[in-house]
C-alpha cells in the first residue's frame, strides 16, 4: 500500500482529504503545518508528498525547497496543493521542483489521478534506470519533466507577440516551430465544406501551440489566432526532437499529454454530433469559463460567432439559447460578456 504524507494546516480539509485518500485504498500520515511536515517526511519517507502552500511556521514552497535539499527526500513526488491560481504561483512552485499543482477547490478524481500519474511516473523512472527502491539516482542532468521541458522553452526558446486578432500561424503554412504560451487566449481553426468557421482546439498559458510532425515539414492543418494579446517561446521542432530522444520520460510525458488533448477533441465532436443545442452551448460556456478564466463565476468576454463555432451551431441559435438562460437564470448578459450565475445547473443541462 503506497503512503501519503498530506500537510494541510485547515482542519477540516486535511480530514476529509485524508478519508478520501483512506478509501482510495492509499496509507496517509499527516502534519498540520510545513515545520511538522518536513519532520514527519524525513521520519517516515512517504511514497508521495501532497502539500499546501499557505501555513504557519513553514510554507509549502520552504517545505519543499528543505525537502530537496535532503539526498533521502528528494526524490518523493511532490504536489502542490492551493487556493493560488495565477500563472506566476504556479510555475514558481514547478521551478522549485514540485511534479504537479492542484488548486482548491478540487474533484476528487483531479486529487487521485494526479497522485496516481506521479507514482507511476516515479516507478516509470525507477525501472528506466533499473532501481527497484529509489529514483534518486537518476541523471541530473537528464531533463525528467514536462515542467522542466517547459522552463526550457522559457529559458531558451525565442519570445514572439501577437495583439488580439493577430494570426500566430495560418493554415497551410510550414510548421517549424513548437510554442509554449506564456500570456493570453489563442484559438485553433479551420472553415468546413461550406465556408462555416469552427474552433478546433482553445490553448491558454501553459499549453504547447503547433504540434503537426516531428518526422515531416507537414504545413500547418488550422489557423492559430490571438483571441487577447498573447506571448509564446518557440524552439525549432528539431530541437524539440533532439531533447526528446535524449530524455524519453518526457517522450511518454508529452505523448500522455496529446493523447488527452485527442480525447478532449473526440469529446467535443460527439458533443457536436449528438448533443442538442442547449447542452451544446451550455457545454461550450463552460470550457471558456475554464479557458479563459480561473473562476467561472467571472464574466466571459467573448464573441457570439466564437462560442458557435466551438460549439457547432449557427450564431443565430446561440444567440436565443443564451436568451433562454437569461431568463432561466442560469446566466447574465452584459453587453459582450457573459457571466455563468448557476454553475451546477448549467453543467447538467441536457
Amino acid at each position: 500500500m503506497k503512503r501519503i504524507l498530506l500537510i494541510e494546516d485547515d482542519r477540516a480539509l486535511r480530514e476529509n482529504t485524508e478519508e478520501l485518500l483512506e478509501l482510495s485504498g492509499y496509507s496517509v500520515i499527516t502534519a498540520p503545518n510545513g515545520k511538522l511536515g518536513i519532520q514527519v517526511a524525513k521520519e517516515n519517507l512517504p511514497d508521495i508528498i501532497v502539500c499546501d502552500i499557505m501555513m504557519p511556521e513553514i510554507d509549502g514552497y520552504g517545505v519543499l525547497e528543505n525537502l530537496s535539499a535532503d539526498e533521502n527526500t528528494k526524490p518523493i513526488p511532490f504536489i502542490f496543493l492551493s487556493a493560488k491560481t495565477e500563472h506566476k504561483e504556479i510555475r514558481k512552485g514547478m521551478d522549485l521542483g514540485a511534479d504537479d499543482y492542484l488548486t482548491k477547490p478540487f474533484e476528487e478524481e483531479d486529487l487521485i489521478s494526479a497522485i496516481e500519474s506521479r507514482l507511476a511516473k516515479a516507478a516509470l523512472l525507477s525501472r528506466a534506470v533499473g532501481e527497484t527502491t529509489s529514483i534518486s539516482q537518476v541523471s541530473e542532468e537528464e531533463m525528467r519533466t514536462l515542467h522542466e521541458l517547459k522552463n526550457f522553452f522559457d529559458d531558451n526558446g525565442e519570445i514572439v507577440t501577437f495583439k488580439q486578432g493577430e494570426n500566430v500561424y495560418n493554415k497551410g503554412s510550414h510548421s517549424h516551430k513548437i510554442y509554449l504560451v506564456s500570456k493570453g487566449v489563442i484559438k485553433c481553426h479551420a472553415m468546413d465544406e461550406d465556408g462555416k468557421e469552427l474552433i478546433t482546439s482553445l490553448s491558454r498559458a501553459d499549453d504547447f501551440l503547433g504540434f503537426t510532425s516531428f518526422m515531416n515539414n507537414i504545413p500547418h492543418q488550422e489557423t492559430a489566432t490571438a483571441m487577447e494579446n498573447v506571448e509564446l517561446a518557440g524552439i525549432s521542432k528539431e530541437a524539440l526532437k533532439t531533447i526528446l530522444e535524449k530524455n524519453h520520460t518526457i517522450s511518454l510525458e508529452l505523448m500522455e499529454l496529446l493523447t488527452n488533448d485527442i480525447t478532449e477533441i473526440k469529446a467535443q465532436l460527439l458533443q457536436m454530433a449528438y448533443s442538442s443545442v442547449r447542452k451544446k452551448t451550455a457545454q461550450t460556456l463552460l470550457q471558456f469559463a475554464e479557458i479563459m478564466n480561473q473562476k467561472t463565476e467571472d464574466a466571459i468576454k467573448i464573441s457570439r460567432s466564437d462560442l458557435a463555432s466551438v460549439a457547432g451551431i449557427a450564431t443565430e441559435s446561440l444567440i436565443r439559447t443564451l436568451s433562454g438562460f437569461k431568463k432561466e437564470g442560469l446566466i447574465a448578459i452584459e453587453g459582450r460578456n457573459i457571466r455563468i450565475l448557476e454553475l451546477k445547473a448549467l453543467q447538467y443541462v441536457s
